[in-house]
């Protein structure tokens, strides 16, 4: 403890308690002593509970007495409690120790129990474990299969899983007589609260699935309270329910109590009479009205339509000859037509053909007279070429062509020397001639004679 001040007032006389001391300095160690003391768990229950910006406030009573409490918001926050768990009555278990305020001029002191972790107990506690389930179905993706599903807006069978002797079978039958529902009902009774309910309720229900003809199952029980209602938050029950290939329409409870089959259905309602009226989302006796209007109306314009198509058999029964006359009219028409355009058509053709023909001719005649001269020309030159080569009109002009006795030409004086005899070829006949060994040439030129 501080020392005491010069100028604190003395004690009280006679007294041998030390001090005095100042208020403020044994309200900070008042406040430090009782920081130092173990922690612990307190178990009470909850009372006058509100939330200011940085710390939430309750009382923690039981029978026998009653301690102010206080948790920073953000340990508050970290525990993660479902919305409303703590609330007053609920019970709990505290983990904190005993903190004191010193106060100043403008606050007052304040002693609490300073909670640094809590945990709801009890009904509270059976809500926490409820919340958790539903945060990890719901993270493996199993409160949205059964909405998904197709629901018939009038079903020819329900299946039904109720207890056997409750309230919630009449409260079904009403709600299907108010939609005016005639299809057929399938009962599956099972118990509704005790620990063999959650697998007895998820049978049932894979029973009825497994017809094949029921379209949508009614879950249904009264109201109770949450431990009442367990068994439909029971985890197996409700995979069973979000993997069900048929609608489910739960009606467990009310809406103040509210277990997990209920995020796991189809369709969730507060009463099984609603849940009746869901099951059957349209009203059989407006239907029915509705049918018979509509058949009402149909039979009406059938049998005006059949009156419409009588009365024009009728016309054409009075007169048929009339239309065979026209028609056959029509048809002598359109013959004509034919015939005359086919004659038309065969005039011009013949007459394209003439042109054509005609054209053909004289482009004809003018291509082989050209042709003709053209090849005339040729003739008569090839004839000049001919004949200006011709040896016999050499021949002609005082030439002779000198041949051995074979025929052949001999082209040289060399060549005839050594044959010796040889013809002498003229252009009217042949001589033949010896060849002079001993003869040499002549060179003086002579004349070629004048033909």
């Amino acid at each position: 403890m501080a020392d005491v001040r010069a100028d604190t007032p003395a004690g009280i006389p006679g007294s041998r308690l030390p001090g005095p001391f100042g208020v403020g300095a044994y309200a900070r160690k008042l406040q430090a002593e009782l920081r130092k003391r173990a922690r612990l768990q307190l178990v009470g229950e909850a009372v006058g509970v509100r939330r200011s910006k940085t710390k939430v406030y309750f009382e923690l009573r039981d029978a026998d007495g009653a301690l102010p409490c206080s948790m920073w918001c953000t340990d508050f926050d970290r525990m993660a409690l479902p919305g409303g768990v703590l609330a007053d009555g609920t019970q709990v278990v505290a983990a904190g120790g005993p903190d004191y305020y010193p106060g100043t001029r403008t606050s007052s002191p304040s002693f609490s129990f300073h909670v640094t972790a809590l945990r709801v107990a009890g009904e509270g506690d059976l809500l926490a474990q409820i919340e958790q389930l539903r945060r990890r179905l719901a993270a493996e993706g199993l409160l949205e299969p059964q909405k998904r599903l197709p629901r018939a807006a009038l079903p020819h069978t329900i299946g039904v899983v109720t207890g056997e002797g409750g309230k919630a079978r009449d409260d079904v039958l009403a709600g299907l007589a108010r939609r005016g529902w005639q299809g057929r009902l399938v009962w599956a009774f099972a118990p509704v609260q005790d620990r063999h309910a959650a697998p007895r309720i998820g049978r049932a229900l894979q029973d009825l699935a497994a017809t094949g003809e029921v379209q949508v199952i009614v879950v249904a029980r009264g109201g109770g309270s949450l431990s009442d209602l367990m068994a439909f938050s029971d985890e197996t029950l409700c995979r069973t329910v979000a993997l069900l290939p048929v609608p489910v329409i739960a009606s467990v409870g009310h809406h103040t109590d509210r277990p997990l089959i209920d995020d796991v259905a189809a369709h969730a309602c507060s009463t099984p009479t609603h849940a009746a009226e869901a099951a059957v989302p349209v009203h059989c006796g407006e239907a029915r009205a509705a049918t018979r209007q509509a058949a009402v109306r149909l039979q009406t314009h059938g049998r005006r339509a059949v009156v419409e198509r009588a009365r024009t058999l009728e016309r054409l029964a009075r007169a048929p000859a009339d239309h065979v006359a026209r028609h056959r009219r029509q048809l002598h028409q359109w013959l004509r037509e034919i015939r005359a355009s086919a004659t038309r058509g065969r005039a011009r053709r013949a007459e394209r053909t003439a042109r054509a023909g005609l054209v053909l001719e004289r482009k004809a005649a003018a291509g082989q007279g050209a042709e003709q001269a053209a090849r005339r020309a040729r003739l008569d030159a090839l004839a000049s070429a001919l004949t200006a080569h011709d040896p016999g009109r050499v021949l002609e002009r005082g030439y002779a062509m000198v041949e051995d006795d074979d025929g052949g030409v001999i082209t040289s004086a060399a060549d005839a020397r050594h044959a010796g005899r040889v013809r002498l070829a003229f252009h009217d006949d042949h001589v033949d001639a010896t060849v002079d060994p001993a003869a040499t040439h002549d060179p003086t030129p002579h004349t070629e004679p004048t033909p």
